[in-house]
């Protein structure tokens, strides 16, 4: 059982940016504090829980205007991957758009993750970006 939570205080936040950059930045020698970029205040963040109060998933939805929203920084620590905790997250997240009246949510996912993308709607827009030269990229969207 996974449940979902916005990190709210201090501590939350800090275990929340740590498994942020233990999944998407320590593996390729990224220091921590690489996690964290200069819009954090203006996102809105989400966490999966599991039942033992651990955190087991991160995602984060950016504003990018009135009616584009992108989804940044998502990761299942891999003990939890293909439970249905990315997917509890990402309608959360288009949840959340939806109330903003986002029309379109956007994201640049890795390679090996566009699947998961795909069977929740999203399509490859554009080949994007090489991440720390050996991470590729694909710009995806979906209309809400």
């Amino acid at each position: 059982m996974y449940t979902l939570k916005q990190p709210s205080t201090n501590e939350e936040f800090k275990a929340y940016y740590h498994l942020r950059w233990k999944l998407l930045r320590k593996p390729w020698g990224q220091p921590e504090g690489s996690e964290v970029d200069e819009i954090e205040n203006n996102c809105y963040h989400i966490m999966a829980i599991d039942n033992k109060q651990l955190i087991i998933g991160i995602a984060r939805l950016q504003f990018n205007t009135e009616k584009v929203a992108q989804i940044r920084y998502m990761a299942v620590v891999a003990e939890h991957e293909r439970q249905g905790v990315g997917r509890l997250m990402m309608h959360a997240l288009e949840q959340q758009a939806k109330q903003k009246n986002i029309k379109t949510i956007i994201l640049d996912a890795r390679e090996p993750a566009i699947g998961f993308y795909e069977k929740l709607g999203y399509r490859i827009t554009q080949k994007t970006y090489l991440l720390f030269n050996e991470i590729q990229h694909f710009k995806m969207q979906k209309k809400l």
